[in-house]
């Protein structure tokens, strides 16, 4: 259920226009949020990647919870590119700036996916929901 809530909150922070569009009072709110993105970004961002690994350690699962180990995946994978789309400034500051081209390859993939921002933070929060649904489900 945490990664679930998790994801919701990241991806209601990467689609702030579809949320400005039905509470236009939310913009305080998120312009408090702004000068933290780059951290938050980069958190989830190796929180997604961790998930990711986890997943792959667990492939057991497939046997015994399949819809929860796909869910696993699947949240954990649109959180690692939402977090890395939210924490790029930071991402390329920290880490990638002693590497040139590594800096070039992440220019060139954030370019690729930042059209694709709107429709990942949708399929964010529909897969954070049924994290929650399905935590609920098969864990309770």
């Amino acid at each position: 259920m945490f990664y679930g809530i998790q994801l919701i909150l990241l991806s209601i922070i990467a689609v702030p226009s579809l949320i400005l569009a039905k509470k236009p009072n939310a913009k305080e709110l998120l312009d408090k949020i702004e000068p933290y993105q780059g951290w938050i970004g980069l958190i989830f961002c190796l929180g997604g990647v961790w998930g990711v690994i986890s997943s792959i350690l667990n492939m057991g699962w497939i046997t015994s919870y399949p819809i929860w180990w796909i869910t696993l995946l699947a949240g954990s994978l649109v959180q690692a590119v939402l977090g890395f789309m939210l924490g790029f400034g930071m991402i390329n500051k920290l880490i990638l700036s002693k590497n040139e081209a590594a800096q070039q390859k992440a220019e060139a993939l954030r370019e690729k996916l930042a059209p694709k921002l709107g429709k990942l933070g949708v399929f964010g929060l529909i897969v954070g929901a049924w994290m929650i649904v399905a935590s609920l489900l098969f864990f309770m």
